[in-house]
Parts: C-alpha cells; structure tokens; sequence
C-alpha cells in the first residue's frame, strides 16, 4: 500500500502525491486518537511503551492506529533492539498541506451550464 511512499517537495507542486496517498493522509487525519499520537510526536520520538503510558491505551488499540499513521506515510518507525521508535514524517505533511493550499488559488469557479445546453 502507502507504507514506503515518500513524497519530496519539488514533486508536490507537481502534483505527484496520489489519490490514495491523500486519501490515506486524510484519513488518518480523522481520528481524535490518532491526532493525540501525532500531537505527542511532535515533541519527540517515542517507542510503543511510552506512547501507550501517556495515552492510556493498550499496546493492541495503539499498533492498529499507528498501523493507519504508517500506512499513510505520516510517521516513520526505526527498530533499536527490541524497541520499536516512532516520528513524524515531515515530508508527508507538507504533501498534504501542499494539495490543499493549490486550492487558494482557484480562481472563481464557473457555473455549469444546464444540460439541456450541453447538445
């Protein structure tokens, strides 16, 4: 699926994020959870242990969510020994905010014409 896409900055403007790419990244946008997960990355990498203590969630509810956060290339993970550690992937952000600024610059959208005109 989404799980290794990355996106850089000179392709965004391009328009080379898919559909499904910010579909995934909106989606997993939705969740209040998974915003408390990304809200507590923000501030620094954390294992599973950590994220599961200041959310007060079990491992199991925690891993679907960072499973969808992952999926969406929002969050990264590095394995050091046994632990597994989580951040924000950056660039994935800036994909999604990229598409949805190239919104501020539509210009004024035409009516459409009725579709009896359109023969």
């Amino acid at each position: 699926m989404l799980k290794n896409s990355t996106i850089t900055p000179d392709l965004v403007g391009k328009s080379q994020i898919s559909a499904k790419q910010i579909a995934a990244g909106f989606h997993a946008l939705s969740d209040p959870l998974r915003i408390q997960i990304l809200e507590l990355l923000r501030e620094q990498e954390l294992c599973v242990c950590d994220l599961c203590d200041r959310l007060g969630v079990p491992q199991s509810k925690l891993s679907f969510h960072l499973k969808t956060l992952k999926e969406a290339a929002l969050v990264r993970s590095r394995q050091e020994g046994r632990w597994i550690y989580y951040s924000l992937n950056l660039v994935q952000f800036l994909a999604l905010e990229q598409y949805l600024s190239d919104y501020r610059r539509c210009g004024q959208i035409l009516p459409a014409r009725s579709c009896s005109d359109a023969d």
